[in-house]
């Protein structure tokens, strides 16, 4: 059965996490509602103010929208880092395997297609940690 998720919905008994670190990550997912299944992964969608951890995904690339406010994410590529600002109604896909962090520091809804499972890391630079 093919059934369609209401975003706003799914938001509604969630709060917005406000002052997310890498620390409290864990706390962090209460903010987040699972939406459905993709692929090898989930579709999450989340409100939060903060910046997180860093983290990759092996499985798969993940897609990240902007639902509403603004995000920076930081992506370690192979040339060095990469900073995009995302405000709503953007997205950005980061490929497989490269690890990321979002800086957040007003507030930001997204929506993510987060193959699974996900490393976490709190090292300065997670690829020589």
């Amino acid at each position: 059965m093919v059934t369609p998720v209401n975003i706003g919905a799914a938001l509604a008994g969630k709060t917005f996490f406000r002052g997310r670190t890498p620390d409290n990550d864990a706390e962090a997912e209460a903010a987040f509602a699972e939406l459905g299944a993709i692929n090898n992964g989930q579709i999450f969608a989340g409100s939060y103010q903060g910046f997180t951890a860093w983290e990759r995904h092996g499985n798969g690339d993940e897609l990240v929208q902007v639902i509403d406010g603004m995000t920076e994410i930081t992506i370690l590529t192979d040339d060095g880092p990469e900073t995009h600002e995302l405000t709503a109604g953007s997205f950005i896909v980061v490929p497989r395997g490269l690890w990321h962090r979002f800086n957040t520091p007003d507030g930001v809804t997204v929506m993510t297609a987060t193959p699974m499972p996900t490393d976490h890391s709190n090292a300065d630079d997670p690829r020589i940690a």
